[in-house]
């Protein structure tokens, strides 16, 4: 695998009623939700990942520390930016940072490990 520590990547979405802290039961205000949030941040880490990866190999999140500091209306665009900072084995770490139009809104760290796609699968279903 290639050297990917200081690779980026970004997603973007726009707040709706679909990913307010009311919908999605973290709250009760029509604001951009901090599971929403979260599920940004990842998005923009397993793509960066996943486009560097061979086709059998895929990543999981095993990590998040990320304070969520600003409120959301619904109707902004609301981005998430990711870089790798660390490779450590199977083991990728990430700066986070999230963004509405008027600002940051979130900063953290987050971590993915790389996996075996059926390998991890089989797994997973082993406990059925």
């Amino acid at each position: 695998m290639k050297n990917l520590i200081g690779l980026t990547n970004t997603a973007e979405e726009i707040v709706t009623e679909k990913n307010t802290a009311q919908a999605l039961n973290s709250g009760s205000l029509k604001v951009f939700a901090t599971p929403a949030m979260i599920r940004l941040i990842e998005k923009a880490a397993a793509e960066l990942v996943e486009k560097n990866l061979p086709p059998e190999s895929t990543s999981v999140g095993i990590l998040l520390d990320v304070k969520h500091t600003a409120p959301t209306p619904i109707g902004l665009k609301v981005r998430a930016d990711v870089k790798i900072i660390s490779v450590d084995g199977r083991k990728i770490v990430f700066e986070v940072a999230a963004f509405d139009e008027r600002g940051e809104i979130g900063r953290g760290s987050h971590e993915r490990f790389i996996v075996d796609r059926k390998k991890f699968q089989d797994k997973a279903e082993a406990k059925i």
